[in-house]
């Protein structure tokens, strides 16, 4: 999604393709007009001539495929060898055959990288209370419901206090 201050909207997108592609403006001139480049310019113009309307929305600049991805089944061992053995990124590297770089990376993407993350006891990830928005509180009523043993017994003071002294 664009932002306010965007130099091309998708409303100014549409008008910037309607005059090279309908209009028969020159790309120069109107890259110019609309003070963006010349490759830019072509680019709307391009897409407005294979899309149409649908084609002024903003897109993903995210690939969409990465061909050097760690394969599922490498992840698989690096989370399992972490999560069961506890080893750090060079150890586990060793044991499955690739660069301990790429076994972090994993790790982080799969929040494990460090072993505070995970819990000693079962070796799962440490599920922790989290919020929307920074600021937000937790509320909790707590109400003592009579003698507790070893819990310190709370004593008026004040004037009542003083006199029953």
């Amino acid at each position: 999604m664009s932002h306010a201050n965007a130099a091309l909207t998708p409303r100014a997108r549409m008008k910037l393709a309607r005059l090279i592609v309908e209009g028969g403006w020159p790309v120069a001139r109107v890259a110019e007009r609309f003070q963006v480049s010349w490759p830019t310019a072509k680019r709307w113009a391009e897409r407005y001539r294979a899309d149409g309307l649908a084609g002024m929305a903003d897109r993903s600049s995210r690939p969409h495929h990465s061909p050097r991805a760690t394969r599922a089944p490498m992840v698989r061992k690096i989370v399992h060898l972490r999560w069961k053995q506890r080893l750090g990124p060079v150890a586990i590297a060793d044991r499955v055959g690739c660069a301990p770089s790429t076994v972090h990376q994993v790790l982080v993407r799969c929040r494990i990288n460090r072993l505070a993350h995970v819990d000693r006891a079962t070796g799962e990830p440490v599920r922790r209370y989290e919020r929307e928005a920074p600021g937000d509180l937790l509320h909790a009523d707590v109400k003592k419901l009579g003698n507790i043993p070893g819990w310190p017994r709370v004593r008026r003071s004040g004037v009542a206090g003083i006199l029953a002294t």
